[in-house]
C-alpha cells in the first residue's frame, strides 16, 4: 500500500509569519490538529500543532494573535513522498514520535499529509503480503512507540 492511497490531499497551510491565531482557526476550519508550514516557494520547513500553539501561549503570556508560527516551530521535519509505502512511513512516525507527516512531491511541495488515523484506518487483521496492507500488529507496535512519554525540555522557559 501507498502513501498517496491513504493520504489526506488538500491540505491547509500556513507561512513563518502566520500569527497563531489564524493557524489555529485553519485547524478548526480543518478539523484538524496540526498544519505544515510553508516557505515562499511553497516547500514544508515544518510543522504547527494545536499543542505547540497552546504551550507557547501558556508559557508567553502573550495573544494568539501578537506570536507567529516562526516564532514556535522548531524547524525540524521529517517528510514522505505519495510512493513510499505506508509502512516506511509508519516506521518513521514511529521512530520520530510524530502522529502525522507531511508528503511532498519531487520538488518537495506539499501534495497531502499522512496521519496515524489514516494508516489505522486501512490497516487489517494479519501479515501483509508484499505491502499490500499495514497490519494491526504493525499500528499497535507504532501507537505504543507514540505514546510514550518523553522528558519535557525546559529550554526557552526558563
Amino acid at each position: 500500500m501507498k502513501v498517496r492511497e491513504i493520504m489526506t490531499g488538500a491540505v491547509g497551510s500556513c507561512g513563518m509569519e502566520t500569527n497563531l491565531a489564524a493557524a489555529a482557526r485553519i485547524m478548526w476550519e480543518r478539523d484538524c490538529g496540526s498544519v505544515p508550514v510553508l516557505d515562499n516557494e511553497g516547500h514544508v520547513i515544518g510543522m504547527i500543532t494545536d499543542r505547540d500553539i497552546c504551550m507557547a501561549l501558556t508559557t508567553r503570556n502573550r495573544l494568539a494573535s501578537d506570536v507567529t508560527v516562526g516564532d514556535v516551530i522548531s524547524g525540524a521535519v521529517k517528510t514522505c513522498a505519495p510512493e513510499d509505502a505506508v509502512v516506511d512511513a509508519l516506521k518513521a512516525m514511529r521512530g520520530e514520535q510524530l502522529r502525522r507527516l507531511p508528503v511532498v512531491d519531487s520538488e518537495g511541495e506539499l501534495v497531502g499529509i499522512i496521519s496515524i488515523n489514516d494508516v489505522i484506518l486501512n490497516s487489517k487483521q494479519g501479515k501483509s503480503k508484499k505491502g499490500a496492507h499495514v497490519s494491526h500488529g504493525e499500528v499497535m507496535d507504532a501507537l505504543k512507540s507514540l505514546s510514550q512519554h518523553r522528558a519535557p525540555s525546559l529550554e526557552g522557559l526558563i
